[in-house]
């Protein structure tokens, strides 16, 4: 008996036709596109605790936003380079990067690059040099401000980006500081794991002093709980805490532990072009439009 795709004949979908629909809503979004913000939003991702999703959750959700309709931004700020290879965009050594950027070498139009995931998806990559860029820094005029005077609003209105992204290092230096000062928002994802906290009061420090000094509309817009196994306990508790401590900025959405997220990397791909009928895709989609809704409400400074 002929039945539609991804339908049983006692009218049940099947996983297989499920994953099918799944993968169908994030590759052909003609009727899902995501809302524009009413002003360019600028959000730097940031947890100086290493392994908790930053650079994960930077490129799926700018993805999740470009797949979309809306064109987005990754400023990968991580000598490691590691958002730069999940959106697929070169980064050998030589390449117009983010540290050429900082020390005024190219502009932010020179160095932007247009990923071969999406049209809507550009990013300034990381390549080696930037290792060495904070001494540079160091000695530098306005060097916590290097960032912010690149990403000037006449230089991302030539670029048309509605959403900019910006992926840190794991630690609180200078390169963090200029992605502070650079930002309107700050999104720390938290891992719903037993450290989860851990480290947290400083970086919520740090951002009050930048607020104080440097960036007086710096704003924690958006938390972002990630590598949630709902087969523990201490998963639910550390979920529970951190909507207690924080409240509405905590994004509903939360992002379950993948191995389709864990592999796509590797791959040099979003979980969402990796595998997008994947949980892990899905979750991404769903927070990014999560935030493209908030975008759009009034609820980001």
């Amino acid at each position: 008996m002929t039945t539609p795709a991804g339908q049983t004949e006692t009218g049940g979908s099947t996983p297989i036709g499920e994953e099918a629909l799944r993968a169908a809503k994030v590759l052909h979004p003609d009727e899902n596109f995501m809302p524009r913000p009413t002003k360019r939003r600028v959000l730097t991702v940031a947890n100086q605790k290493g392994g908790v999703g930053k650079t994960t959750s930077t490129v799926n959700l700018a993805a999740g936003l470009a797949l979309h309709g809306v064109k987005t931004l990754v400023i990968d700020l991580d000598p490691q380079g590691n958002a730069s290879t999940a959106v697929d965009v070169d980064h050998r050594s030589g390449t117009p990067s983010v540290y050429e950027m900082l020390i005024g070498e190219v502009s932010l139009v020179d160095a932007a690059q247009v990923s071969s995931q999406s049209e809507n998806l550009l990013c300034v990559p990381a390549t080696i040099d930037l290792a060495g860029a904070e001494i540079e820094l160091v000695s530098m005029q306005s060097r916590e401000s290097r960032l912010k005077e690149a990403l000037s609003a006449e230089a991302l209105d030539q670029l048309g980006v509605d959403y900019v992204f910006i992926d840190c290092p794991p630690s609180l230096g200078l390169l963090t500081v200029n992605a502070l000062v650079a930002a309107h928002e700050v999104l720390i994802p938290i891992q719903c794991e037993y450290y989860a906290l851990e480290g947290l009061g400083q970086l919520l420090s740090n951002i009050e002093l930048v607020q104080k000094h440097l960036n007086r509309t710096l704003s924690v817009s958006t938390i972002l709980l990630t590598m949630y196994d709902g087969r523990t306990k201490l998963a639910d508790q550390v979920t529970q805490e951190v909507k207690n401590h924080f409240g509405e900025v905590v994004l509903k959405t939360i992002i379950p532990r993948s191995v389709k997220v864990s592999e796509a990397p590797g791959y040099g791909q979003t979980v969402l072009a990796f595998d997008p009928g994947s949980r892990g895709a899905m979750s991404y989609l769903d927070a990014a439009r999560e935030l493209a809704e908030r975008g759009v409400e009034g609820k980001q400074e």
